[in-house]
Order: C-alpha cells, then sequence, then structure tokens
C-alpha cells in the first residue's frame, strides 16, 4: 500500500513538474537564424563595437537556439551601439605592499533587435550596462584593452538572455 502511494506521488510531482518546466525554446523554428552587424562605437576604447558584435554572435552560438546566418539571409537582426566605455579605480591592497590596483571597466550601450520577418521590434533601443575588473599594471590602456573581451562578453550574456525571454 505504502509503495503504491509513494508511486502516485511521484508521478504526480513528474507530471507538475513537466508543465512548469520545458526544455524546447520558446522561439519559433522559422525565426531561429540571426544576423549582428558590428555595433556603432562611439566609445574611446578602440574596436569594441566589433568585439561586442562578435561576442554577442558567440554567446548565440554558444546558447544554441539560433543559428547564425548573413545580414540578407537572417529572421532576427540585433543592431547595438556603444555609448561609452571608462575605467575607474576600485581600489587596492595596502597590506601586501604590492603597487596592485583593482579598476572597475564599465560599458554601456544601446540595443535594438528586430524580427524581420514579422517587421516587429522585439528589443526597443534598450540600455545595457556591462562590468568587469582588472588589475592595473603600469600601461592601463593596455590592461582595459585586454579586459574588453570580458566586457564584450558581459553584454552579450545580458543581450541573448532579452532575446530568448520574449514573448514570441
Amino acid at each position: 500500500m505504502k509503495r503504491a502511494v509513494l508511486l502516485s506521488l511521484s508521478l504526480l510531482a513528474l507530471a507538475g513538474c513537466k508543465t512548469a518546466y520545458s526544455w524546447r525554446s520558446e522561439v519559433p523554428r522559422e525565426i531561429r537564424t540571426v544576423s549582428v552587424p558590428v555595433f556603432r562605437n562611439e566609445s574611446d576604447v578602440t574596436e569594441l563595437g566589433s568585439l561586442a558584435a562578435l561576442q554577442t554572435l558567440r554567446e548565440f552560438q554558444r546558447e544554441g537556439t539560433f543559428k547564425i546566418a548573413g545580414p540578407d539571409d537572417a529572421a532576427v537582426e540585433v543592431q547595438g551601439i556603444v555609448k561609452e566605455a571608462s575605467a575607474g579605480f576600485g581600489g587596492g591592497d595596502r597590506r601586501t605592499g604590492l603597487r596592485i590596483s583593482e579598476y572597475v571597466f564599465t560599458m554601456s550601450a544601446e540595443v535594438s533587435v528586430v524580427d524581420r520577418t514579422n517587421g516587429r521590434v522585439l528589443v526597443d533601443n534598450k540600455t545595457y550596462t556591462a562590468e568587469t575588473t582588472f588589475a592595473g599594471g603600469q600601461d592601463i590602456a593596455t590592461e582595459m584593452r585586454n579586459a574588453s573581451g570580458r566586457l564584450a562578453d558581459d553584454l552579450a550574456r545580458q543581450i541573448v538572455d532579452d532575446v530568448l525571454a520574449v514573448q514570441w
């Protein structure tokens, strides 16, 4: 008797999970191609726009729902403008006696996502803020450039998460 009750409860719990969770994407199959042109760069950091677009493409690829397509073949297009990027002093460690300082590197970007098949704007000029840190050495500009990939990666994750969360 206990075994039958336990089995019934287990099946009931599994049935409840099936309705709450899904491994399948909500994005319709005919819209699962994406294009990400180079983001316009209005910041003072060289090549940050192309790096942001590249990392966004890589994040779409890593996530796996969308297939990368050329601009003429994609159902969805991600358009972006890197508005600004800056690094500020985040702190240092006086106890060790070393002159290592931590900097906080931030970037803001405006992004739009367009469903080209239906003519719908899915994300309309949303402002994203990405952030990373780096240890400052003698050449802050070089350290900033080296941290740019991590900064663009943070932005890319936010963009892809929002595209996947759209109500299709």
